[in-house]
């Protein structure tokens, strides 16, 4: 699936995160000042979007859509993102280690 919806991620003077999407790529570029091209992404998708002044990205945000983020936004993000821990399942044993059955 192509990617088509462009998301720019901010922060507004109340502390809260404002998401705006854009249908297009001529929208974004209405709005923004595009500094350059994207020319190194592992995502092929992205490669050649825009690069916009004061926003990182482009990010992949699912099948169909390019993120933008305000560099407070993102490093808020990628910090709560590294300090979260993923709920870990215990391990558990093959039934002969269990049951004190010898190895074959």
């Amino acid at each position: 699936m192509k990617k088509d919806t462009f998301r720019v991620v901010t922060r507004g003077a109340d502390g809260q995160i404002r998401i705006r999407d854009y249908d297009s790529q001529e929208a974004l570029l209405k709005r923004h000042v595009q500094v350059g091209i994207d020319d190194c992404s592992t995502d092929l998708g992205l490669r050649g979007l825009p690069v916009f002044r004061g926003l990182i990205g482009p990010i992949p945000d699912g099948k169909n859509i390019i993120r933008y983020e305000s560099p407070e936004v993102f490093e808020t993000l990628t910090k709560d993102w590294g300090a979260s821990k993923a709920a870990r399942r215990p391990r558990t044993q093959p039934a002969h280690v269990a049951e004190g059955a010898p190895q074959p």
